[in-house]
């Protein structure tokens, strides 16, 4: 690895004689399978053995390193210009030194994760979260989004024993009226906040915890089934969307086959992230889907345009890599794509439409439309978007403006 990285003798020497020079190699060569530059590697190999003297790692086998150490060695390494490599001189190397050397005690283990002191009302929360798990059966998901919210309004209460007995429901209304400003969250994003806080109060009254009649004095908004109209893109401006991507640059590539897999199959964005190179059945034309909620996998016929866009991202565009995900990151590290809204959002907002929404979701939603237009009955477009129940579906028939209007002139005759 250092006679590829360096030309020059002298540099080989000070690298292959330095401490931890295994440790230091793996790194390095985990970095290149992550698709690192060799101009990137070279200032890593650098960086790692200023870090192994001024951290004293040899000296320390196994020793796990704090946070602050870090912080401490690269003030006190930036400082001393004496002691600066030219390549690297000046403070402005700092925040390298810690980047360098949080990712490299991260990959060897001996990052010390800094510890959290336990808050007074973390025995609370924990005991709803197990009662929440056992007897309610709720997801992973829901339980951390109904603690995090509690970890956020119990410390509020400026209860430092962690005692609820003298709550009360002004104290309740005022903290959450400032956790949630009108105008800021949903209707809906308010309903489950308030929901989940009654939940937990009702939960704390079974206890003993707090006065009786604080969980019925918790009022949430009334969010009514169907109630919302799903508003996305029209099929023209999905058209415009996609023209926009018939360059050759790798983003565009990449990009267009996202968007076209979003766009006409409906899929949820993380339906898309989990996509694996072998659920495209390319002998049969077919793609397998897994769907988020209902765990079942969906099998779709592959359209040509959309498997054009695929393949010419995997032959052309997708750097090599162990990753089995079928869309990465295009620049090093190499990895799976963990967020679609970069790539979606900032594409429609550059087209200036005028809707609520410029995610990933968006696109499903101009895809349901579509088909509803086309003609497709609700539980056609309810199996093609992977929907369980066909209430999920229902609420697009509200956006079937030209089939309302045929209802609306209807001759009813001698009826009315």
């Amino acid at each position: 690895m250092f006679d590829r990285l360096f030309t020059r003798p002298t540099a080989r020497a000070r690298h292959r004689d330095g401490p931890l020079v295994t440790e230091r190699l793996k790194y390095l060569t985990h970095l290149a399978d992550q698709g690192a530059s060799s101009k990137t590697l070279q200032a890593t190999a650098d960086y790692l053995l200023v870090i192994a003297v001024h951290l004293r790692l040899a000296d320390r086998p196994g020793e796990s390193i704090h946070p602050n150490e870090v912080e401490q060695a690269a003030n006190c390494w930036a400082a001393r210009d004496t002691e600066v490599p030219r390549w690297r001189a000046g403070r402005s190397s700092r925040p390298s030194f810690v980047a360098h050397a949080t990712g490299w005690l991260r990959f060897l283990g001996r990052l010390a994760q800094p510890q959290i002191p336990p808050g007074p009302f973390d025995p609370l929360i924990d005991a709803f979260a197990k009662y929440l798990q056992g007897e309610r059966g709720l997801s992973p998901a829901t339980l951390r989004s109904r603690c995090w919210f509690l970890r956020r309004f119990l410390p509020r209460l400026g209860l430092l024993d962690g005692s609820l007995t003298g709550v009360t429901i002004s104290q309740i209304d005022q903290i959450f009226l400032d956790l949630v400003r009108p105008g800021e969250y949903s209707r809906g994003s308010v309903q489950t906040w308030a929901s989940g806080l009654r939940a937990f109060f009702r939960y704390a009254e079974s206890r003993g915890w707090c006065r009786s009649g604080l969980a019925a004095a918790i009022e949430c908004p009334r969010i009514f089934a169907q109630s919302g109209i799903p508003v996305g893109p029209g099929w023209d401006d999905v058209q415009r969307l996609l023209a926009a991507t018939e360059g050759d640059r790798p983003a565009d590539v990449r990009d267009r086959a996202i968007l076209l897999l979003l766009a006409v199959y409906g899929l949820r964005a993380g339906e898309v992230l989990g996509l694996r190179l072998e659920d495209f059945d390319w002998e049969r034309e077919q793609l397998s889907v897994t769907g988020l909620k209902t765990r079942r996998t969906r099998i779709y016929p592959l359209t040509r345009p959309v498997g054009d866009a695929v393949l010419r991202y995997l032959t052309n565009v997708r750097p090599r890599s162990t990753h089995r995900e079928v869309f990465l990151r295009l620049v090093a590290p190499l990895s799976p794509l963990r967020a679609l809204w970069p790539v979606v959002g900032n594409r429609l907002r550059a087209l200036g439409l005028a809707i609520p929404h410029h995610g990933p979701h968006a696109l499903r939603h101009a895809c349901a439309t579509h088909l509803l237009a086309s003609g497709l009955s609700l539980k056609e477009i309810g199996d093609h978007l992977g929907h369980h129940d066909l209430d999920a579906t229902r609420i697009y028939a509200k956006v079937d403006l030209k089939g309302l209007r045929q209802v609306a002139d209807l001759d009813l005759g001698g009826v009315l």
